[in-house]
């Protein structure tokens, strides 16, 4: 009975190891969705604007940037 506390205790520990490691992935992994968000809302106002740019012609699209930026 010994030798099979032993081997429990041995799996336990590993599991809660694993556990450990598997919550820091977890974090970095959301922390990493978090900040690719961040960074896909910026490329969907850049699109919006080249979107813009196109539509209106460039010259429009400058000077409703300059009205944007208050120049």
């Amino acid at each position: 009975m010994e030798v099979e506390n032993k081997y429990i205790s041995e799996t336990e520990a590993k599991l809660m190891t694993h556990e450990e490691v598997c919550a820091q992935r977890y974090e970095a992994i959301k922390k990493s969705f978090e900040e690719g968000d961040k960074r896909m809302t910026k490329i969907e106002y850049l699109l919006y604007a080249v979107m813009a740019a196109v539509l209106f012609g460039p010259g429009m699209a400058a000077e409703l940037l300059k009205k944007i930026i208050g120049i």
